[in-house]
């Protein structure tokens, strides 16, 4: 019974052990920006939110897709958005919320014009963010 009661101690020991030394990862995100706008499109232009996201934008020869993509917190729903727009109209297309992973897509056929576009992410219980938008008239043609 003695050398049962040591054999578990030592069992018990060891396991305590190797749990603490296991680490556990950040889950990771298999899809891509230019997964999640669709067949075709292609990254033209990017903007970084500090450490928290990239906005991206896309552009397949004739429609524009935009995604705000966490680069931070990731797995963790935290407040991202993104929008995208012809310029000088006031209808963005804007998809907007908690997420884990990323704000978007939306997409906007905008051949001949001239659009808009942005977005922002904040960290996990933090009413902070960090936004950015177009200055300007974005991406004409």
């Amino acid at each position: 019974m003695r050398v049962f009661e040591h054999g578990a101690r030592l069992g018990l020991a060891v396991a305590a052990i190797l749990a603490g030394s296991l680490t556990f990862a950040a889950p990771a995100n298999a899809a891509t920006p230019a997964s999640v706008c669709g067949s075709g499109y292609r990254v033209i232009d990017t903007h970084n939110l500090g450490s928290l996201a990239t906005i991206y934008l896309l552009y397949n020869g004739r429609t524009n897709c935009a995604v705000t993509w966490k680069t931070a917190h990731v797995g963790t729903k935290t407040a991202v958005m993104v929008n995208l727009g012809i310029w000088g109209q006031n209808s963005p297309q804007v998809d907007d919320g908690w997420f884990a992973y990323y704000a978007g897509p939306v997409k906007v056929d905008a051949p001949g014009k001239c659009i808009g576009w942005g977005g922002y992410a904040t960290p996990p219980n933090s009413p902070n963010l960090v936004g950015w938008s177009s200055p300007g008239p974005s991406h004409c043609g």
